[in-house]
């Protein structure tokens, strides 16, 4: 029940991120936008994991996967911001939480026992978030920069990206200490994203006035993110990957409200079938 706890916390956190993702995308270079993000959260990630520790604790192999954790961040991370700068988040965000089927598929290959309650909630939970995405199929082009095909090709990278960046990391994790696989997963990605900028050429400066909040959303995704890797070390791990995954729909609420997105009443229903099977996990967990 913990780590569903840590899930649901999570999606929380991370919708907020989301949210602000949408508004500063729109028309604005991504990878100046992703190195500040990520630069921000190992700047807040450092002091907290000098201070708790658990270095002493890394085995070689909890190191290579908190590396390659980093590499799924850059993909989870780079997908998102740029379907985000394509289209709506009514359109995005529901298939971008379509990995929690990823993450149990995973934990079964791991030799976690998924039983098919378990499967039955996670197909509540995926068939919510399509109605959601396929309610938006009808759309106008209003608000989108591309076909919404193209949106929903990035939005489903970002998808494989998160579910394979928490099952990596929940893995180092069991492995080593959770701060540290935290830390060098983001410093991975944040080379990864600092590399791609030098070679593109591109430019920090012009970002400076959104320096603030991408700094604040760069501590709040570290902060997200952690959770689901703490929830590595906890029974039924897979759960924090799941709940996280309802950070999909409570964008679309908070864009809903904020942003003044129009949702129909079909993507409603959508989004209370992905309610129904983030509770029946945690009645089955509990």
């Amino acid at each position: 029940m913990l780590a569903l706890c840590f899930g649901l916390t999570a999606a929380l956190i991370w919708s907020v991120h989301d949210l602000l993702a949408r508004k500063l995308s729109q028309g604005a270079p991504i990878l100046p936008l992703l190195c500040i993000v990520m630069a921000a959260g190992c700047v807040a990630l450092v002091p907290v994991t000098l201070a708790v520790g658990g270095w002493a604790e890394m085995t070689g192999l909890a190191w290579g996967l908190a590396a390659a954790s980093g590499l799924a961040i850059v993909l989870a991370m780079g997908g998102l911001y740029k379907a985000f700068s394509l289209a709506p988040v009514r359109l995005v965000s529901p298939v971008v939480g379509a990995y929690p089927m990823l993450s149990l598929g995973i934990a079964a290959l791991q030799g976690s026992r998924i039983t098919a309650t378990d499967w039955v909630a996670v197909l509540v939970i995926c068939i919510g978030i399509a109605i959601t995405a396929l309610a938006a199929r009808g759309d106008t082009p209003e608000g989108y920069a591309a076909r919404p095909a193209v949106a929903l090709g990035w939005a489903t990278l970002s998808t494989i990206g998160f579910a394979a960046t928490f099952a990596l990391g929940q893995a180092a994790a069991r492995q080593g200490s959770d701060l540290p696989v935290i830390l060098i997963g983001r410093l991975v990605a944040l080379a990864i994203f600092v590399g791609l900028l030098l070679w593109h050429r591109g430019s920090i400066m012009p970002q400076r006035v959104h320096f603030p909040v991408l700094a604040l959303m760069g501590v709040i995704d570290a902060a997200a993110l952690g959770l689901v890797t703490a929830a590595g070390g906890l029974p039924r791990a897979e759960y924090a990957s799941v709940a996280s995954s309802l950070f999909g729909v409570l964008t679309v609420l908070l864009a809903a409200w904020f942003l003044k997105e129009r949702v129909r009443a079909v993507q409603w229903l959508g989004i209370a079938a992905v309610f129904v099977g983030i509770a029946a996990l945690g009645l089955h967990g509990s």
